[in-house]
């Protein structure tokens, strides 16, 4: 018998190809522990929120997007902090996935947050208000571990992720959004 694999959809709340967040991804793709299958979404594509557009059906790319959502056990997201709060395309990729609030793929989905910054308070702010807006889309965010990686730019080698302290957090963060996704399946 064949044991179930978990899928989780990475999404990086910075659309610059050489992000830190990207990099945060990458890195836990490679540290996936067995069975767990992570993949990463771009939001290059998602158009602006606009509700003229979600009356006429929304167009292709937004579909796209909540079907890999649906599709995924659990989301895991890395965000870069932007004038104390969430950077725009991440904020309006989740307008577009909350709606209709009924049929949400966000609700009752299993979400862990982490975050990278050049700064030295790392993504709090910013992960504080994407805690917010997932209470009201009825998401289960993991309450900890948290991970705010501050100075990322000293920690990252040619795009890859090379400090091992941060390597294991983001192992343990894994680990307990297995356990955390688990407990909201059975």
């Amino acid at each position: 018998m064949s044991e179930r694999v978990l899928r989780i959809l990475g999404i990086p709340g910075s659309l610059r190809r050489e992000s830190y967040n990207r990099g945060l991804l990458l890195a836990a793709q490679e540290l996936a522990p067995s069975g767990v299958e992570l993949d990463l979404y771009e939001l290059h594509e998602l158009p602006l929120y606009d509700e003229d557009l979600e009356r006429t059906g929304p167009p292709d790319q937004v579909l796209h997007f909540k079907q890999a959502i649906a599709r995924a056990d659990a989301l895991l997201i890395a965000t870069p902090e932007y004038n104390w709060s969430v950077p725009g395309p991440l904020k309006n990729a989740i307008d577009w996935a909350s709606r209709p609030p009924a049929t949400s793929p966000l609700r009752r989905k299993p979400v862990a947050l982490m975050g990278a910054s050049t700064g030295i308070s790392g993504t709090i702010r910013a992960q504080l208000a994407l805690r917010q807006i997932f209470a009201s889309t009825e998401s289960y965010v993991l309450p900890k571990p948290d991970l705010f990686v501050r100075e990322a730019a000293t920690l990252f080698r040619d795009g890859r992720l090379v400090d091992r302290e941060t390597r294991e957090r983001i192992r343990q963060l894994l680990e307990a959004l297995v356990a955390w996704t688990l407990r909201f399946s059975e």
